[in-house]
């Protein structure tokens, strides 16, 4: 069990609040980029990872004043990026930035814990209770209705969170995770310009949706996944997985002071149905592993 002395805790909570805070930005700032017409989905896409490949490996170039930079990531989790950064910004072309970040972060935690079942692991009751109420949860708010988020929007944030969760997945255990960060943006980039190529009918940028775009990629990807990084130095697995479940919230609270967006009775039921489920997947999870310890008596 990691364990934080006293005087790094304020260090790591303080880190860790700023990376989530800047997970929540990214759904804020493509709403505001895409909401307004201040540029295309696919350019946007191609800034941002463009901005964002560029920033990771300014990092890494300052923070290594010798030797070479190892190799990191690849191919696939590249393409799981790209993937994962296209479809999350033409969901946005239709969804409130609260509501986007809520379909994305539950598909992402669904699809781990299916991967994790497919891998072998064999859920407790309480993580097969928490699944099943964070995939009804899902369900629920995608559901027709008069306050329903539009259905194809809802699906390419769901393909979003998909990838985004195989992609988290393959980072296990990476020797450098903002060297292999930087690899997978930048082979993420060629992919986000042959379809800004192929939607070149649909091609609009201002000043201010560039702006938008960089800032995304720069800040809230690039210097926030650094800024995650050195926080998980510090967190469980349990609490980092626990941790981000805040990301949807802060997105909707953004989203009504920045986008004046509502919060719907359907986004508040679902957001606590699948949340809460999510939480008491992980918490079932970690449960049975220190029950496990404890048993085995290592």
């Amino acid at each position: 069990m990691q364990r934080v002395n006293q005087q790094a805790a304020p260090r790591i909570t303080g880190l860790t609040a700023l990376a989530m805070v800047a997970f929540a930005a990214n759904s804020l700032l493509c709403r505001l980029a895409l909401g307004a017409a201040q540029i295309d989905a696919a350019s946007y896409t191609s800034l941002r990872l463009l901005s964002g490949a560029a920033t990771l490996w300014a990092i890494v170039a300052l923070s290594r004043r010798t030797g070479p930079v190892p190799e990191g990531g690849g191919w696939v989790s590249g393409v799981m990026l790209f993937l994962y950064a296209i479809a999350f910004s033409f969901a946005y072309l239709t969804l409130d930035a609260g509501t986007g970040a809520l379909i994305l972060f539950g598909a992402v935690q669904v699809t781990m814990i299916v991967i994790g079942f497919i891998e072998g692991h064999r859920p407790h009751a309480l993580e097969w209770l928490g699944l099943i109420s964070a995939f009804g949860g899902l369900v629920y708010l995608v559901s027709p209705g008069i306050s329903a988020p539009a259905p194809l929007g809802s699906m390419l944030m769901a393909v979003a969170g998909i990838a985004w969760g195989i992609y988290s997945l393959r980072g296990r255990g990476s020797g450098d995770p903002v060297v292999a960060t930087a690899a997978n943006f930048a082979r993420a980039v060629p992919f986000a310009l042959i379809v800004s190529l192929l939607a070149v009918a649909d091609f609009q940028v201002t000043d201010r949706g560039a702006w938008l775009a960089v800032l995304s990629g720069a800040v809230a990807s690039g210097v926030g996944y650094v800024i995650w990084y050195a926080a998980l130095k510090g967190l469980t697995t349990t609490r980092a997985a626990i941790v981000q479940l805040s990301v949807p919230v802060l997105a909707a609270i953004g989203g009504v002071l920045f986008l004046s967006e509502e919060i719907t009775p359907r986004l508040i039921i679902s957001s606590i149905v699948i949340l809460g489920g999510i939480a008491l997947a992980i918490w079932g999870r970690d449960y049975v592993a220190r029950i496990s310890v404890e048993t085995t008596g290592d």
